[in-house]
């Protein structure tokens, strides 16, 4: 079984694992040199012109697994050697083209961009705006509109081409979703990796003597590593060094407690869990930030829990998504999270440290119930919150779940209007939700049924347990303070 989707997975995976093996061998010095030439030996090239090209990128692809451009503290980053492959685009006329009588696509151009000569229409780049009214009038289909994949897939419209015809990222309407690092067909747009810190987080602790070094997995990874069991894969986490591995769904149940006390207040509300979901809101509907919800992501509240437990704990976040590598950043997380690291570092992690763990025992894992286990799709939470809301007597909870930016955006629109029937937005960036997010190992909507499947098997069916331990967490903090 293919452990990933795609080419440019793999390659990233490749400069990983050997980045990896460096770091724990304290031979860091010709990374730069060493790793191109064992990932492309020659004399042939093999996705570029020439070897000497693809090891340069491979060069740059170290640079970002070394955690990128330290100065920019954005997590996406374009690789200007690599993009330099896809057409420009723009709306195109296509042998398709019959040469019809109608003439629709210049009778519908509102600029007049459009000549017929030789009863083939010719369109005047200068006067045309892109609008598109051509390419839906034509019969035929002869008229297209291409796009770079990475501008496609943006949703927010925040990629342009510069000067140079390469990527260009406005960070000002960015919202770090990453569609655009796994859509682009070359990997000229990658995140930042922060392997190297975790790798140094592990050693310092020094097997746990000076500190314990504790995981927190996102419920997207029971669709993920599918050739292994998920016990399994959390037997293969602690060898790596970790002193214990916690659900972020156990972070999920506290969040649906808090949001359902929320509602009781707010009365209309939008999730809080997925930072690009919150980016989104904040920077192109701000009139509606004050229906965000005040609670953390089950992230942060697993992590805060941890720490609470032990002061001296450091927690890294293993997960699906580039949003999380910039949330726990944030001064709003107060320093919760030490470390995130993706499921594709995770797999190259397991495999640089030569962890097979198809070979091991598995772990149980019982952390979380079922509500906080289905976050990772699209509905979980607007399924949790009705249920969690009724048990706790919140009454007048109207969900609905939002799958996308697109989905996102219109249904924001109607609240801004003052025309939704719901009064609970549950906002997932990724289409699908977590089990979807751009650093996953597999995308698809068949991961929805390892995750409702892995819900099921929570021995805890609501929240109660959660609720009893974060408050519990909460008096010891208290305790220890009044000491």
């Amino acid at each position: 079984m293919n452990k990933f989707d795609t080419k440019i997975q793999e390659l990233k995976y490749e400069v990983l694992k050997e980045l990896i093996r460096s770091a724990y061998n304290g031979d860091m010095d010709d990374i730069y040199t060493d790793i191109p030439k064992k990932i492309v030996p020659g004399p042939k090239a093999t996705m570029r012109c020439c070897i000497y090209k693809e090891r340069a990128i491979l060069q740059e692809r170290i640079r970002m697994a070394k955690g990128g451009n330290k100065s920019d503290p954005n997590v996406i980053e374009v690789i200007d050697e690599a993009c330099d492959e896809c057409p420009i685009g723009g709306i195109y006329v296509t042998p398709a083209c019959r040469g019809c009588l109608n003439h629709m696509c210049y009778h519908v151009c509102p600029k007049g961009a459009i000549t017929v000569v030789n009863n083939k229409p010719i369109i005047d780049k200068d006067k045309c705006i892109e609008c598109g009214k051509c390419v839906q009038a034509c019969p035929y289909n002869a008229i297209i509109h291409q796009q770079r994949p990475c501008m496609m897939s943006c949703k927010v419209k925040a990629i342009s081409m510069n000067e140079d015809k390469k990527a260009r990222i406005d960070f000002s309407k960015c919202i770090m979703c990453g569609a655009c690092v796994y859509q682009c067909p070359f990997g000229a747009i990658q995140d930042k990796s922060y392997i190297l810190d975790c790798i140094d987080l592990l050693k310092k602790s020094e097997g746990g003597a000076k500190y314990k070094v504790h995981a927190v997995i996102a419920p997207a990874i029971v669709s993920q590593f599918k050739y292994a069991a998920i016990e399994q894969v959390i037997t293969g986490i602690k060898m790596l060094g970790f002193h214990q591995v916690t659900e972020a769904a156990l972070g999920a149940d506290i969040v649906l407690y808090h949001e359902a006390e929320e509602f009781k207040e707010k009365g209309v509300m939008t999730t809080s869990c997925c930072p690009s979901f919150v980016m989104f809101v904040e920077k192109n509907f701000p009139e509606l930030r004050q229906y965000i919800s005040s609670s953390n992501s089950p992230m942060v509240e697993a992590a805060k829990l941890i720490k609470r437990t032990d002061p001296t704990a450091k927690v890294v976040f293993i997960g699906p998504c580039t949003s999380k590598k910039m949330e726990f950043r944030m001064p709003k997380t107060d320093g919760a999270v030490d470390c995130v690291i993706s499921f594709e570092e995770l797999q190259a992690f397991l495999d640089a440290r030569d962890v097979d763990v198809t070979a091991l025992e598995g772990t149980p894992l019982d952390n979380a119930s079922y509500y906080g286990r289905i976050f990772a799709k699209s509905c979980g939470i607007a399924q949790g919150i009705k249920a969690v809301g009724e048990s706790m007597g919140v009454t007048g909870i109207n969900p609905i779940a939002m799958s996308g930016i697109d989905q996102c955006r219109v249904n924001l629109l109607k609240l801004k209007m003052g025309k939704s029937a719901e009064n609970f937005f549950e906002g997932m960036a990724c289409d699908g939700g977590c089990i979807n997010g751009a650093l996953c190992l597999h995308h698809g909507m068949k991961n929805m049924i390892d995750v409702d499947k892995y819900g099921q098997s929570a021995k805890e069916k609501n929240i109660d347990g959660s609720v009893k331990l974060y408050k519990m967490s909460l008096q010891a903090e208290d305790d220890r303070n009044s000491n």
